[in-house]
C-alpha cells in the first residue's frame, strides 16, 4: 500500500527544500561516468516536481548547483550546464501543463550566457502560473547571499534610506535572493549525508530535516511520501513548549 494514503492533506509543508545528493556515487556504483549520474538525477527532478504539485506543496526549492560546484572538473561542470539548458527546453511543457512557475536564486550572472537566456525565457513564460513555485538554486551559496544582503542594507543605511533601528528580520528577508518566498518547512537531503552544505542558512531557521540514504537518481514518489509522513509526525514548537502549542 502506498504511503500516499497516510498523508494528511491539511498538513502539507508550504515550502519544501531538497538537497539533491548522490548522482556521482550512483554512477560510480554502476561503473558509469559521473555525468551519467547527473542525467539520471534529472529524471528524479521531473518526478519530484510533478509529485509535489499534485500533493499541493506551494513552494519547492531544489539545490541544483552551488557556488562551490564551480570547483569541480571542467567536463562535469560543462555537462551540468548543458543538462540544465536541455532540461529547461524539454520541461517547459511540463511546467505549463502543471501550472508551475519557475524561479531561480543565486549568483546567476556567473552562469554561462546560454543558460541565463534559457532560464530567463522559461521564467518569463511561466510567470503567471500559480499552482506551485519551483525555485532552482543555481550558482547559489547561502553565505554569499547573506554577505550581499548585508552590503545592500549597509549601503542604504549609509545613504539614509533606512535607519539602523529599522533593521529587523523583515528588512533582511527583503534583501535575500529568496525575498518572495516563505521560510522553509522541510529540508530533505538524499544520499546519507547529514549536513547543510551552505544551503538557505537563514531560511531554514525552524525547518524540519529528513535525511535518507537513497541516492538522488533513485529517489521516488514513495521516498517523498515517506519524508512528508515523517514531517507530519513531528511537533513544530518554534521555541515554545509542547504545552503552549497544544493550548
Amino acid at each position: 500500500m502506498s504511503l500516499l494514503n497516510n498523508i494528511d492533506k491539511n498538513n502539507i509543508p508550504n515550502h519544501l527544500a531538497i538537497i539533491m545528493d548522490g548522482n556521482g556515487r550512483w554512477a560510480k556504483q554502476k561503473g558509469l561516468l559521473r555525468t551519467i549520474g547527473h542525467e539520471g538525477g534529472t529524471k528524479s527532478v521531473k518526478k519530484t516536481v510533478e509529485c509535489c504539485a499534485k500533493l499541493g506543496i506551494k513552494n519547492l526549492t531544489l539545490y541544483a548547483f552551488s557556488t562551490e560546484n564551480w570547483n569541480r572538473p571542467k567536463l562535469e561542470v560543462d555537462t551540468l550546464m548543458k543538462l540544465l539548458i536541455s532540461s529547461l527546453k524539454k520541461e517547459l511543457k511540463t511546467l505549463q501543463e502543471n501550472n508551475i512557475k519557475l524561479n531561480a536564486i543565486g549568483n546567476l550572472t556567473n552562469l554561462p550566457s546560454k543558460v541565463q537566456r534559457e532560464l530567463n525565457e522559461v521564467i518569463s513564460k511561466t510567470s503567471t502560473n500559480n499552482r506551485m513555485t519551483l525555485t532552482l538554486a543555481l550558482s547559489y551559496g547561502s553565505r554569499e547571499e547573506i554577505i550581499q544582503a548585508v552590503k545592500k542594507i549597509s549601503d542604504k543605511v549609509k545613504n539614509n534610506i533606512i535607519s539602523n533601528e529599522a533593521i529587523d528580520e523583515s528588512i533582511i528577508n527583503q534583501h535575500l535572493y529568496t525575498q518572495d518566498l516563505p521560510d522553509v518547512d522541510l529540508v530533505i537531503r538524499t544520499s546519507g549525508e547529514h549536513r547543510i552544505s551552505n544551503f538557505l542558512l537563514w531560511q531554514i531557521a525552524y525547518a524540519e530535516f529528513y535525511f535518507t540514504d537513497v541516492l538522488w537518481p533513485d529517489f521516488s514518489e514513495e521516498n517523498l511520501y515517506e519524508a512528508i509522513v515523517s514531517y507530519q509526525k513531528r511537533e513544530r514548537r518554534f521555541g515554545k513548549t509542547s504545552e503552549q502549542i497544544s493550548k
